[in-house]
């Protein structure tokens, strides 16, 4: 049986090298490529797609988010894992809306985070257990996969700047993007928020994730 090949995108070479020293003790998993940047690993990718990419959500070139987002796009196959020193609600929807199927803090041991490439390697989302006990019900059920939709009560356009604002564009991007002027793009934002009784960024990705406006809702 081939080896489950992942792919490792940090900045920092000694947590790469950290990484690759747990994995490469696992039979029947592998570290096959290492990138520095975003716009590296991307580029991997066009020649050779691992199992896995575990992704820094912080790097340069191209961030994480945006790579996971590109990722889940061209190579649906492969899996992400996001790794990040970020403790909020925010970030974490974010990854998930950008495709991640999981979450894991880089303070988390290495005992969890092959526990996540296991879990994930047989269909399962992985969140970090320090994150796992401190969220909302709804966010557990998200990762769990057992998350239903509720009524829809947006528009069409209003659905569009929703499900872009929980894959982490700005403003000036869904401006551009959708032709339309940003005070447009703050109506809309402001009438989505008003119509769900939604405060704050993170509680809109939580309710574009759940609705399965992302890429992420399969």
């Amino acid at each position: 049986m081939n080896d489950y090949r992942i792919i490792l995108a940090d900045d920092h070479v000694m947590m790469r090298e950290g990484i690759k020293s747990m994995i490469d003790a696992v039979p029947g998993i592998a570290v096959t490529g290492e990138a520095g940047d975003g716009l590296k690993l991307l580029k991997m990718l066009k020649k050779s797609q691992p199992d896995m990419v575990i992704l820094d959500i912080s790097m340069p070139g191209l961030r994480g988010l945006e790579a996971a987002r590109e990722i889940h796009s061209l190579y649906p196959d492969v899996h992400v894992l996001m790794l990040s020193m970020h403790k909020s609600e925010e970030f974490l929807s974010m990854a998930l809306a950008s495709g991640a199927k999981g979450y894991l803090l880089k303070e988390d041991s290495g005992d969890e985070l092959l526990q996540a490439i296991d879990r994930i390697r047989n269909g399962e989302t992985y969140l970090s257990k320090k994150l796992a006990s401190a969220f909302p019900s709804a966010i557990i059920s998200i990762c769990k996969g057992t998350h239903s939709a509720a009524p829809d009560l947006l528009t069409p356009r209003e659905r569009q700047v929703l499900q872009m604002i929980a894959e982490g564009h700005t403003d000036r991007q869904i401006s551009d993007q959708l032709c339309i002027s940003v005070r447009t793009v703050h109506r809309h934002h402001a009438n989505i928020r008003s119509k769900l009784n939604l405060k704050g960024t993170a509680a809109l990705v939580r309710y574009a994730i759940a609705q399965g406006y992302t890429s992420n809702h399969s």
